[in-house]
């Protein structure tokens, strides 16, 4: 695992605001595939409890589902931790908990894929020309191999 550094109220400021989002996202896992599926997406971001806790709405028309994160900063230990939801089940995903360290932010976590454990990252950096990227990757073999298989390159509105 990355090192983590020591949350902010302030680390995900980038992405307020308004974005078009281009997801590029594997169409088979766990399979060594190189096949994307690439679709359009918008996403709102605002921030709330005084930046304790920030959420952001993703709509994909095209995709047909829509989707939110919640993030919240434990303020003790300085730690994110960041929840999905999606409307194709209304049920939240476990967690990522994670930070910022030298302009990269790292979150892991675990979860389930078609019945298969699997280890989670989420990454978030920001290009070189100021938009951010995020992308996942899932873990079989507790991380010692890491599979990328969804990317969300965002451009602001």
């Amino acid at each position: 695992m990355a090192s983590r550094g020591k949350g902010q109220v302030t680390d995900f400021d980038f992405l307020l605001g308004d974005w078009t989002v281009e997801n590029r996202r594997l169409k088979q896992r766990h399979v060594g595939s190189d096949d994307w599926d690439v679709f359009p997406a918008t996403q709102r971001f605002w921030k709330l409890l005084g930046g304790v806790m920030n959420v952001d709405e993703f709509n994909c028309p095209a995709r047909g589902f829509s989707g939110a994160s919640i993030r919240t900063l434990d303020q003790a230990s300085r730690e994110w931790s960041i929840y999905w939801v999606n409307s194709a089940t209304g049920v939240m995903f476990p967690p990522v908990h994670g930070g910022f360290c030298e302009g990269q932010g790292v979150f892991y976590g675990t979860d389930q894929d078609n019945g298969v454990h699997v280890d989670v990252r989420f990454t978030w950096i920001i290009q070189p020309d100021g938009r951010p990227l995020w992308s996942q990757a899932y873990s079989l073999d507790v991380g010692a191999n890491w599979e990328t298989n969804w990317t969300m390159d965002f451009t602001r509105v």
